[in-house]
């Protein structure tokens, strides 16, 4: 069979190294990089660290707006699918990537699978959430990674060739941790010790592009009594500096460009305390037994919650720094609710039945 595998920001191609590792040994599979992700770190090191083939296909699209991305997406994905001609289109995640491929597919009418699949934060103000339910809704067959996921299809009327396989990421994290914890120098690089500093990652248009908001969550970086690593996004940067922000974050945060796969990994999994705006992170910190205070008022990972390992505080400056002195979750709510390592060989085993 030949597979079309879409991809185009740093936690799709976490995923389908992965998948796509598996695949191969079955199926002839075509990677197309839309290029949403365009800046190096946050692109093609994640492909020289994690294994993936140079995709046959890179569109260099970049950024822009929502519309604009996604359409030019649609355009270019629907080209190289008219001349591939795969039998099957896999997507991931919630990103313009996803919906751009599994817009595109469906109207050529090819089967289209949808990796992560029914995930719902309930809130449709995130572009987030309008990708994931028009992808699942364009999508033949659903991988969810938790029974929340399939019981949120139900609701919405789709219960045919819907799979619960676990949660890729959770294969990757335990292949990689112990990579990333031999090969990274990061904690050297940074001069920190484990367990005596936090992470801090922001790059969602509702905190970069809301001068209140990143005011509030910068002023709570800048009075925690801690050390805080704090990657920078570029979206993240360009708003830091556009609003006056960014030279107050300099004498009390440690501030570095985007990391790699390994030393993002190491500085998760070493770190007291994460704090973020990310779906994936949030998830990859309850993997890693990390407590997570998240910059938004909803999350599509509720089982972090539930499990009491996350914790929402939008970007409410007083809660932002409470929940930092205060929050400890029990480890003895801990579940492994997103599967146990073995997500990628479930997917590959259903699409290798044929029976789809």
């Amino acid at each position: 069979m030949k597979i079309a595998s879409i991809l185009g920001v740093r936690p799709q191609f976490v995923k389908a190294s992965v998948v796509s590792q598996k695949l191969r040994q079955h199926h002839e599979e075509i990677l197309i990089h839309t290029g949403q992700h365009y800046d190096y770190q946050m692109n093609k090191i994640f492909f020289d660290q994690l294994g993936l083939p140079e995709p046959e296909y890179h569109l260099n699209i970049g950024s822009g707006s929502h519309g604009k991305q996604t359409g030019e997406m649609l355009t270019r994905i629907e080209e190289v699918l008219l001349k591939e001609k795969p039998d099957l289109v896999l997507t991931y995640g919630d990103t313009n990537s996803t919906l751009a491929g599994a817009l595109a597919a469906s109207k050529l009418h090819i089967k289209t699978a949808h990796v992560e699949a029914g995930l719902r934060s309930f809130d449709r103000t995130m572009p987030e959430e309008i990708n994931r339910i028009l992808a699942d809704h364009c999508s033949d067959i659903l991988f969810c990674p938790t029974p929340n996921a399939v019981e949120n299809l139900k609701k919405e009327g789709i219960t045919k060739n819907v799979y619960l396989t676990g949660d890729v990421m959770v294969d990757s994290l335990i292949f990689n941790k112990e990579i990333a914890e031999k090969e990274s120098r990061i904690l050297e690089d940074l001069n920190l010790e484990s367990g005596q500093y936090l992470v801090a990652t922001i790059h969602r248009a509702s905190n970069t592009d809301n001068k209140a908001n990143l005011t509030n969550i910068v002023n709570a970086l800048s009075e925690i009594d801690e050390k805080v690593v704090f990657p920078l996004h570029p979206r993240t940067e360009k708003f830091l500096k556009q609003y006056g922000l960014y030279d107050r974050l300099k004498d009390s945060v440690v501030l570095t460009q985007p990391l790699g796969f390994f030393d993002f990994i190491k500085l998760m999994n070493n770190a007291r305390m994460i704090l973020t705006d990310s779906g994936g992170v949030q998830k990859e910190a309850y993997v890693l037994k990390v407590p997570c205070v998240t910059l938004r008022d909803n999350t599509e990972w509720v089982e972090t919650i539930e499990d009491g390992w996350n914790v929402l505080v939008g970007a409410d400056k007083l809660k932002i720094v409470e929940m930092v002195n205060g929050f400890k979750p029990s480890l003895e709510m801990h579940e492994d609710r997103y599967g146990l390592g073995d997500a990628s060989g479930r997917i590959v085993e259903i699409i290798n039945t044929g029976d789809l």
